[in-house]
C-alpha cells in the first residue's frame, strides 16, 4: 500500500504541472506527455446533460455554454469541442435543415442544386444563421476555462461542397470537374474564414472536419482536397494556431494523403486500425486521435467496456502524439457513467495496469438467418449506417439508394441497418460488414464506405437482376 500511495501521489504531482490544455499542446507537439490527453467530443450530448432537446440546445449560446460546462464538470477533459455542427456552414449559405430533438439537424435542400449560382453564394459572416451563437458559446468557454483546450470544428470543404450541391457532386466529379473544384475552391475560403472567427474567439484547435473525404477514392481526393485543403491548413498555420484533419468512416486509403496536408494532427473513428494511423501520422510528422468505439462500447457498452477499449487505444497510441478521443459527435444517450469511466481511467495508472492483467469473456452472439431474405424476383439493398439521422457519410448513402426507387418500383427493397441498435450490430456482422457506410446488394458487399456514381449503383443492380 505505501508503494501504490507514493507512486499515485507521484503521477498526481507530475500531472498537476500541467493543464489540460498543456497536454493537448504538448501531444499536437509530439512531445512525450507522463499520460494520455483526454478528448471527449461532446456536441448534442451537451443537451442531455441538461436536460434540453438537440433542436434548442443547438442554437443557444446559452445553452451550449450550460451543457459544455457540465460536460467539463463530469468528464474532466483537457480538450472539448464549443459544439459539434456540421450543418452550421450550410445553413448559413443557404441550406434548408431538419432540425431533430435528439440529433444534430440534417442537410434537406441543396442551393446548387436548386438553381442558385455559385456567383451568388457569400461567406458567411459571424452573424449568420446560428454561426453567432455559437461563437458566442466559444467567446465565454475559451474565458472562463482558460486551462482547457476549446476546438472550433470547421465544415471541411468537401462535406460543405456536397451540402450545396447534393449527392450530384459524385457525377460532376467525372463529367464536371471544373465546377466541383470551383465549389470546393469556394469552401475552402468558407474555411478559412470560419476557422478565423473562433480563433479570434480564443479557440486552441481548428479542427477541419470532412467525413465526406472517406466516400472518395485517393484519386479523386487528390484531384479535388489535397491543394485547397492544405490551403486551409496553411492558413491557420499562419494565424499561430493548431489544426486538425478530422475524418470518420473508412479512410484508410486515403490516410496519407491527409497527413500530407500538414495539419498538425489527423483524427480518425475506429473503422481504421489505430496501429496503422499511429504508423502513418507519425512518419509524416503529425500527431493522431481516436478511435473510442463509438456505438459498440460508449453507446452500448458498459462502463468495463469503455474502460478496456480505452486502455487498447492508449496501449496502441503511446504517449508520444496521441489524443484519445471518441471517432466522432457523441451519441446524445450516451450514458453519462461510460465517458466518466474513461475519463477516470486516463488518470489512473493503477486502473490501468488492473484491467492489463485481467481478461475480459466475451459470449457469442446469435446471429439472424438470413436464409430466407432474398425474395424471388427482387433485390434486396441493405444499407449498413451509424445513423443516417446523424452521419453525413450515411445521409448522403441513403439519400443516393433511394434515388433508385423510382427507376425500379418494387422491384427492390431497402434496409437501412443503425449500428447504435443491436439489430443493427447482428445484421452488419451477419453480412460480413467490416465498416460504414456500406452498401449490401442482395447480401454481397458491394460499395464499402464509397458513395458511387447514380449510374454505377444502378449497373449494380441491373447485373443482380440478370443474376
Amino acid at each position: 500500500m505505501p508503494q501504490i500511495r507514493k507512486l499515485q501521489s507521484s503521477i498526481l504531482t507530475v500531472s498537476l504541472r500541467m493543464t489540460g490544455k498543456e497536454y493537448i499542446i504538448n501531444a499536437y507537439r509530439l512531445s512525450e506527455c507522463d499520460r494520455t490527453p483526454w478528448l471527449p467530443f461532446v456536441g448534442c450530448h451537451g443537451a442531455a446533460l441538461i436536460g434540453k432537446n438537440a433542436d434548442t440546445y443547438l442554437s443557444s449560446a446559452d445553452l451550449i455554454i450550460q451543457g459544455q460546462k457540465e460536460a467539463i464538470r463530469r468528464y474532466s477533459p483537457d480538450g472539448i469541442p464549443v459544439t459539434f455542427d456540421l450543418q452550421l456552414e450550410a445553413e448559413a449559405l443557404g441550406c434548408k435543415l431538419l432540425f431533430s430533438e435528439s440529433n444534430p439537424p440534417a442537410v434537406v435542400s441543396h442551393p446548387l442544386e436548386d438553381g442558385v449560382k455559385l456567383s451568388d453564394l457569400k461567406i458567411p459572416s459571424k452573424s449568420d444563421g446560428r454561426v453567432g451563437e455559437v461563437l458566442k458559446a466559444a467567446e465565454v468557454l475559451c474565458r472562463e476555462h482558460p486551462d482547457i483546450a476549446f476546438f472550433g470544428l470547421v465544415t471541411g470543404p468537401f462535406t460543405l461542397a456536397l451540402h450545396l450541391m447534393g449527392t450530384e457532386i459524385f457525377t460532376a466529379m467525372f463529367e464536371d470537374p471544373q465546377k466541383v473544384e470551383e465549389v470546393i475552391e469556394f469552401c475552402s475560403e468558407v474555411a478559412k474564414s470560419v476557422s478565423d472567427y473562433y480563433i479570434e474567439a480564443g479557440c486552441t484547435v481548428i479542427a477541419i472536419v470532412d467525413p465526406m473525404t472517406s466516400q472518395i477514392d485517393p484519386c479523386s481526393f487528390e484531384t479535388f482536397v489535397k491543394h485547397p485543403m492544405t490551403g486551409v491548413f496553411d492558413h491557420i498555420r499562419q494565424k499561430n494556431c493548431l489544426s486538425s484533419f478530422f475524418v470518420c468512416g473508412q479512410a484508410e486509403h486515403n490516410l496519407d494523403m491527409m497527413a500530407k496536408c500538414r495539419p498538425d494532427n489527423v483524427s480518425v473513428d475506429e473503422n481504421i486500425p489505430l496501429e496503422f494511423v499511429r504508423d502513418v501520422a507519425l512518419s509524416n510528422g503529425v500527431s493522431f486521435g481516436g478511435n473510442l468505439r463509438l456505438t459498440t462500447t460508449l453507446l452500448l457498452g458498459t462502463p468495463e467496456d469503455s474502460e478496456r477499449d480505452a486502455l487498447e487505444c492508449i496501449l496502441i497510441g503511446g504517449k508520444r502524439g496521441f489524443i484519445l478521443a471518441p471517432g466522432c459527435d457523441l451519441p446524445m444517450a450516451t450514458p453519462v457513467e461510460n465517458i466518466e469511466a474513461v475519463s477516470r481511467l486516463v488518470r489512473d495508472e493503477y486502473r490501468q495496469e488492473f484491467l492489463k492483467r485481467t481478461s475480459q469473456v466475451t459470449e457469442n452472439e446469435i446471429l439472424p438467418d438470413l436464409s430466407s431474405r432474398w425474395i424471388k424476383g427482387k433485390v434486396i439493398i441493405d444499407v449498413i449506417t451509424l445513423d443516417s439521422s446523424s452521419c453525413a457519410p450515411c445521409q448522403y448513402m441513403m439519400e443516393l439508394v433511394e434515388r433508385l426507387k423510382p427507376q425500379f418500383n418494387e422491384k427492390i427493397e431497402i434496409f437501412e441497418h443503425k449500428i447504435k441498435t443491436r439489430e443493427g450490430l447482428l445484421m452488419m456482422k451477419s453480412l460480413g460488414v467490416r465498416s460504414i457506410p456500406t452498401i449490401c446488394i442482395n447480401g454481397k458487399v458491394r460499395f464499402i464506405s464509397i458513395t458511387p456514381p447514380l449510374s454505377q449503383l444502378i449497373e449494380s443492380i441491373k447485373e443482380e437482376m440478370q443474376q
